[in-house]
């Protein structure tokens, strides 16, 4: 059977792609049978269309508290490592932080054994706090190559059915998934309904292949986004190109998807989603006005002070909402990336750049770095950030072998999963 994809009513300049045609295999082409539960439960939360999308350090509870103030209508937590979380309490009060306007909330594992994730899942679950469990099947950075979970299990697709099939099985919270595509199209639309089938409520598509990891030199794929949305009966989110409003009206046009996820962007200016504020954004290229951003980086301050986070988090966001005026005042620049990091110290940060703003009579900086000096630095922290984060999660594995449990996953405590493979699908 073939299922052609209706063209929007007016493509947007965002996009340069020609309507496309999938050919669908018709004994994948049945209606899931939880579907009518997954667009109910979409809709108890109130069909959320702006999505803080997971990233790892930087979907923290006051950063999420700070999008949605300006439009954010749902986020995602951190990817959380499932195995670590299911067995270290000091990485779980770490990394798992919320609070009652935190909703709803998706909650988002790596992991590549059914077994550490259900035991993950079922802890979150029992604490009340999130709306679904998400499955990470799209990072696609080395940590991620290493510890084979995320678009590394695209090379394994029964593990990935496995996981998502286990989850659906054993909780009574939805199960969702974001995925990357394929270079072939109809194997994309085979793995998204690989996943629905499985059990998913939702899956979030993020329009690049797992090799295309610079989202600024790589453009979406929105037709992949739109070919799975026209496949697939439970709601779909589209990730890729979003970086303002414009670009989500844009986006749902193009490809009918029910809400985008933004990430990098949003990062720049966490009132993307702000409809009032941004509202007549116009179609490209668009950075948010020096003193807006200096004053949402103020206001995460504030969600800082009384939602505390792990510093290396705050660091990271402080450079992405203010870098152009650290550029400038680069004293404050070497402070807040060389001297011991305390809260006060961030804020102080904030408040002596918002003064010496406001003294200049200027609404935008004069960066004393050159564009190339700029580029280096900013590689070199992204370089200690991961560096940070891989040392983080190894002194997380040495504490679990410390503690005694063991590597293989048959700690005493945990239980026999049964899973029914009677409807799996088979890829060739």
């Amino acid at each position: 059977m073939t299922v052609p994809v209706p063209p929007p009513a007016a493509a947007p300049t965002t996009a340069s792609h020609q309507p496309t045609t999938v050919n669908v295999d018709p004994t994948t082409s049945q209606r899931p049978q939880h579907v009518d539960k997954a667009w109910e439960w979409f809709r108890s939360i109130g069909s959320p269309k702006f999505h803080v999308a997971p990233m790892v350090d930087q979907s923290e509870l006051p950063f999420r508290l700070l999008c949605r103030r300006h439009g954010a209508t749902c986020a995602y937590t951190p990817m959380l490592h499932a195995r670590i979380f299911s067995q270290d309490r000091k990485y779980r009060e770490e990394m798992l932080t919320t609070a009652p306007e935190d909703r709803p909330l998706l909650v988002q594992f790596c992991a590549n054994d059914p077994q550490h994730l259900l035991a993950a899942a079922r802890m979150v679950e029992a604490s009340g706090v999130v709306d679904a469990v998400d499955i990470n099947f799209g990072c696609p950075q080395r940590i991620a190559k290493r510890g084979a979970y995320g678009a590394f299990l695209m090379d394994d697709l029964p593990r990935v059915e496995a996981l998502v099939r286990v989850l659906a099985q054993n909780l009574h919270i939805p199960v969702t998934a974001k995925i990357r595509i394929f270079p072939d199209l109809a194997k994309t639309v085979a793995y998204a309904r690989m996943v629905e089938a499985a059990g998913a409520s939702l899956v979030a598509v993020h329009g690049r292949l797992r090799e295309q990891k610079d989202n600024t030199a790589t453009r979406a794929d929105w037709d992949a986004i739109r070919a799975v949305k026209a496949a697939l009966s439970v709601p779909v989110l589209a990730n890729g190109n979003i970086r303002h409003l414009a670009d989500v009206e844009a986006c749902l046009s193009y490809t009918g998807a029910d809400g985008v996820l933004s990430a990098e962007a949003l990062l720049a200016d966490p009132a993307l989603f702000d409809v009032p504020l941004r509202a007549f954004v116009a179609v490209g290229d668009y950075t948010a006005p020096p003193l807006e951003r200096l004053a949402l980086a103020a206001e995460y301050m504030a969600l800082v002070a009384a939602y505390p986070v792990p510093l290396r988090m705050v660091r990271g966001h402080l450079h992405k909402m203010v870098g152009d005026w650290l550029a400038e005042h680069t004293d404050l620049r070497h402070n807040i990336n060389r001297l011991p990091p305390t809260v006060q110290l961030f804020c102080q940060m904030v408040d002596e750049l918002r003064a010496r703003v406001a003294a200049s009579g200027r609404n935008y900086p004069i960066p004393q770095l050159s564009a190339a000096e700029l580029a280096t630095a900013d590689r070199e922290e992204a370089k200690r950030a991961a560096i940070e984060e891989q040392e983080r999660e190894a002194d997380a594995l040495d504490r679990l072998e410390r503690s005694g449990c063991r590597m293989a996953g048959d700690c005493a405590e945990e239980d026999e999963l049964v899973i029914d493979w009677s409807d799996g699908l088979v890829f060739t």
